[in-house]
């Protein structure tokens, strides 16, 4: 233990590499806190909708139940629903940041009121937040390529590596200690700070394995290129520099190209067009002629079609069939979206085997439960509740039935896992 004590206090003995071990660190821990603040916020913004659900299906209860229309209770009552963030979520937002996390839905048709949340301002959303994650995929090969381009040309360039030569073990033997060192101090710089976090968000003991699994193979990866251009024998410059251009084209350069490629291979409809296009179904519903209408409706639904025909004057049963009729004239592009999303997220788990940041981005947030396949997850969780709730407002629809004050508290609540 005493000669890697030794090698501990050269290597600290070096201002820079000891500030850069310093500086990783507080990255670190500035991410994890950053990452815990903004979970907390959104898990504050969840709290708090449970009392504002009750205010409100009490204001819309005190106004619809004397009439006892369950047309009323079912346009004005809005149902809340919400995706908690994951334990992990802290270190990896992933689409949290830009995909709603909690919407409220109503009765009527629903892929409007799903699509609505897919708008927001690209320029804001490009830089991202700074994450835990993105500390340990741009940043940590930055200061490994600083612990590590002199490793062996440094030596040389000293005039010590011939000394090293001789010494038991060769210089080899060395260098694998420092190596194994300067690995463990970054891999410690910035594992200390996420095992608080993980500490104080409760991540699971496995997923916390799995986490620093990651961050050992990915620092080890950098240690290996590092170590690759070293057997190259050039100047510590040549080798920082050929070191930075190796990190400039596999962090960004190749994986921006392939974000790109990957986005014109795989189109997707955007989801304000979902929206529009669902909108203007529904709106033109009003043009054609009411039986047409529940001649469609009860086709696809004929569990309805007891139902005793239209009056002349208006009914909520017309209006809430041409919406689930909105919502199926759309189904198309919504299969296309899914589909696209889930292409695109198959191409990018397969570039991750080629692109290590690829790779390790899409293994953070999908242990974090926040890539794409979790926001497809959530709105298949609102499709299911939604269903439920038309299910539950039908009944009374369709049947006639009054909707009293009592029913109100009768309605679906939404299972966010």
């Amino acid at each position: 233990m005493r000669i890697w004590r030794y090698e501990l206090i050269l290597l600290l003995r070096n201002r820079l590499a000891l500030a850069g071990l310093i500086l990783l660190a507080l990255l670190g821990a500035a991410s994890v806190a950053t990452g815990l603040a903004e979970v907390a916020r959104q898990r504050a913004a969840i709290a708090r909708i449970a009392p504002a659900q009750a205010e409100d299906v009490a204001a819309v209860a005190h106004w619809a139940a004397p009439k006892g229309d369950p047309g009323d209770a079912a346009y004005y009552t809005f149902h809340a629903t919400w995706d908690p963030p994951s334990p992990l979520a802290f270190a990896a937002l992933g689409m949290r940041d830009v995909s709603p996390y909690i919407l409220r839905i109503r009765a009527l048709g629903l892929e409007a009121q799903i699509y609505d949340g897919d708008n927001f301002n690209p320029e804001l959303a490009l830089p991202g937040r700074f994450e835990w994650a993105f500390v340990l995929v741009f940043l940590v090969p930055l200061f490994t390529i600083a612990l590590f381009h002199d490793l062996a040309s440094g030596e040389r360039e000293a005039g010590r590596a011939r000394m090293l030569a001789v010494l038991p073990g060769g210089a080899s033997r060395v260098m694998r200690r420092r190596t194994l060192l300067r690995l463990a101090l970054i891999v410690l710089a910035v594992g200390v700070p996420f095992l608080v976090g993980a500490a104080v968000s409760g991540v699971g003991p496995v997923t916390v394995l799995a986490v620093l699994a990651l961050t050992v193979a990915y620092t080890g990866f950098w240690v290996g290129v590092a170590a690759l251009v070293s057997r190259l024998r050039w100047s510590s410059v040549t080798n920082a520099a050929t070191l930075a251009a190796i990190w400039l084209l596999l962090v960004l350069v190749v994986p921006a190209a392939a974000h790109v490629a990957v986005n014109r291979l795989v189109p997707v409809p955007p989801g304000s067009a979902i929206a529009l296009a669902q909108r203007e179904a529904v709106n033109g519903a009003w043009d054609i002629p009411r039986e047409a209408t529940m001649r469609r409706f009860y086709a696809e639904h004929p569990q309805w079609a007891d139902s005793a025909p239209l009056p002349t004057a208006f009914h909520w049963k017309w209006y809430f069939a041409f919406h689930q009729n909105g919502d199926r004239s759309v189904a198309p592009q919504v299969a296309a979206y899914r589909a696209g999303l889930e292409r695109r997220a198959a191409v990018g788990d397969a570039l991750g085997w080629l692109l290590p940041p690829v790779g390790v981005q899409a293994a953070l947030t999908r242990l974090a439960d926040t890539d794409a396949r979790a926001q497809l997850a959530y709105r298949d969780r609102v499709r299911a509740y939604h269903r439920a709730l038309r299910e539950f407002y039908y009944t009374y629809l369709f049947h006639d039935r009054p909707f009293g004050l009592a029913d109100f508290g009768k309605a679906p609540r939404f299972d966010a896992r």
